[in-house]
């Protein structure tokens, strides 16, 4: 008689692109709790033996042999106790395709392959694997289980396959990358496959940063009619025993705790914290450094690295000129007071008398201009990128989206740095995030509590501070206008004629689309930085670097 009870552990964990051994380390960690627990079976997201997106090191023949002999190794340590289930990429007949395999017994027992293979956004996978057939289910421990992984489960036709040929539940492996509110998405596409199917649903998903992408976790369980039988939380690592039953009709899982989510200025800032941390740790740095102008942005992204790696790990640093106001000075040391962080002082005036010096020869007759602004800039990313150097720290941008679309930040200037927290957060939501900040704290925030960017820091005018009573203002449009034509354009991707209809200014519509095209230079060669929107600089949105054209409707 087939067993009536069938326990499952989810292993929501965090793996390190290309860290084969410490990746295969966790599954071993996970399958012994599940063991423990006394599981049938122990569940790793799509890819985790590997890490993801592994891109093209998937084209490495020897990369793949170190995957396929750890699946081996692993198949042998995890050779009693429950089946385990991990993702890795599989050459097999001479194609390469994105698998989940599971393993019992000492060897593999069931491999699945990927067959919906998703090309838009930031994948490419049709370039690297091939589709896989439609599997049928596997059986563990008496349980007929279908796995269509991650892309599979947005289509309604390998649900339906693995349900027409006697799966009795629906085990989803996902590596799916975070964008603001994609829970909500996720969690109606997966009902939808439940209501089609009659059948309960696991949905397992990656946790953690790589490069600019964040694998956001929530993983869930739902039971058939779509009701919520456990909810994992977002962003952070998290172990669950799901407990099905068979009854009349049908298998069901048992109640699990249901981890609250978080609204969207939340999902932004844990986001940013959990993108910098794990890029700072899985690349190799332990400290970080930002210049702390007295401005919103970079207060936040000190906020940020504060949170992500702990005030005793971030030095900040003001580089002030002849026209760093008082309160500029005033609003910096307050911000790193409050964060507990290091503050140092380094003046720009000297060298850039000694620039100007060296220069001058060649600009006679040629009166002041942006040139002598940009130099300023430039100077403060050469003396952090020497404190970088000397002292091992990664340098921190902090050009926020609205910034990075038009072109107001300098390269080689305050575009410098290894890595940029705020690369995918509009101005608007620069505010936004540092009120939320100073009201809210939680317990993967490594910084104090309280209010530590100071409201004057928040509510001054925006100014780069690079000429006398400079203003964002005076070059560009005022930040809500400006991010609302931004968002018409490149998050919807609406004609021009479109965002006029709406009530903007024909003028200053075809005046931002000029700046947004005109700075694919310089976006091409800026720090990437954590993606927060389904329409990210880099892979969400691939423009050539010389491009004439411009949308005249």
């Amino acid at each position: 008689m087939p067993a009536d009870k069938f326990r499952l552990t989810l292993a929501q964990f965090n793996p390190v692109l290309g860290d084969i051994a410490g990746n295969a380390a966790q599954a071993r960690r996970a399958h012994e709790a599940g063991r423990a627990a006394g599981a049938d079976m122990v569940a790793l997201p799509e890819m985790f033996l590997a890490g993801y997106q592994p891109q093209d090191l998937v084209r490495h023949p020897a990369f793949l042999d170190d995957v396929a002999a750890a699946l081996d190794a692993l198949a042998s340590a995890c050779a009693t106790g429950p089946a385990l289930g991990i993702g890795a990429p599989w050459r097999e007949g001479g194609r390469l395709y994105n698998a989940w395999h599971v393993l019992a017994g000492g060897k593999v027992v069931a491999r699945l392959f990927k067959h919906h293979l998703p090309n838009s956004e930031v994948f490419d996978e049709r370039r690297l694997y091939a589709p896989g057939p439609v599997s049928g289910p596997y059986a563990v421990a008496g349980l007929r289980i279908g796995t269509p992984i991650c892309e599979d489960a947005w289509f309604d036709d390998v649900t339906e396959t693995l349900a027409e040929t006697g799966a009795e539940i629906l085990l989803v492996p996902n590596g799916s990358p975070h964008h603001r509110d994609k829970h909500a998405q996720r969690s109606a596409l997966m009902v939808a496959r439940v209501v089609e199917t009659g059948l309960p649903l696991v949905y397992l998903n990656l946790v953690g940063g790589q490069d600019d992408q964040v694998f956001d976790g929530g993983s869930f369980v739902l039971n058939p009619g779509g009701a919520l039988a456990l909810q994992l939380p977002a962003f952070e690592e998290a172990l669950a025993h799901v407990d099905f039953t068979r009854g009349p009709d049908g298998w069901r899982a048992g109640q699990g705790p249901l981890a609250s989510l978080p609204g969207a200025e939340e999902q932004d800032y844990h986001a940013m914290v959990l993108a910098l941390r794990d890029y700072m740790a899985k690349s190799g740095f332990e400290r970080a450094l930002l210049g702390l102008s007295g401005g919103v942005d970079s207060a936040l992204v000190a906020a940020i690295a504060a949170d992500a790696l702990g005030p005793d790990r971030l030095r900040c640093v003001l580089l002030p000129s002849r026209h760093t106001s008082p309160a500029s000075h005033e609003d910096a040391a307050a911000v790193a007071s409050r964060l507990g962080c290091a503050l140092d002082t380094v003046p720009i005036e000297g060298p850039r008398a000694a620039v100007e010096a060296a220069l001058a020869p060649l600009f006679a007759g040629r009166g002041a201009d942006l040139t002598e602004e940009n130099i300023q800039s430039r100077l403060r990313g050469l003396l952090l990128m020497a404190l970088s150097n000397k002292f091992g720290e990664m340098l921190l941008s902090t050009g926020n989206k609205s910034e990075v679309a038009v072109g107001y930040a300098t390269i080689y200037g305050d575009m410098a740095g290894g890595y940029n927290p705020l690369k995918d957060l509009y101005k608007t939501r620069v505010f936004a995030a540092c009120r939320w900040r100073n009201t809210h704290h939680r317990p993967w925030m490594l910084g104090p509590a309280g209010e530590v960017i100071p409201p004057r820091v928040i509510d001054k005018p925006p100014s780069a501070e690079l000429r006398d009573d400079q203003r964002d203002e005076d070059s560009l449009p005022p930040y809500e206008i400006l991010d609302a034509i931004l968002e018409g354009l490149v998050d919807r991707e609406v004609p021009v004629a479109t965002l006029v209809a709406e009530g903007h200014e024909r003028a200053v519509v075809q005046r931002v689309q000029g700046l947004l095209h005109a700075s694919e230079h310089k976006r091409f060669q800026s720090a990437p930085g954590a993606r927060l929107t389904a329409r990210a600089f880099w892979l969400d949105r691939r423009y050539p670097i010389v491009n004439r054209w411009r949308d005249g409707s």
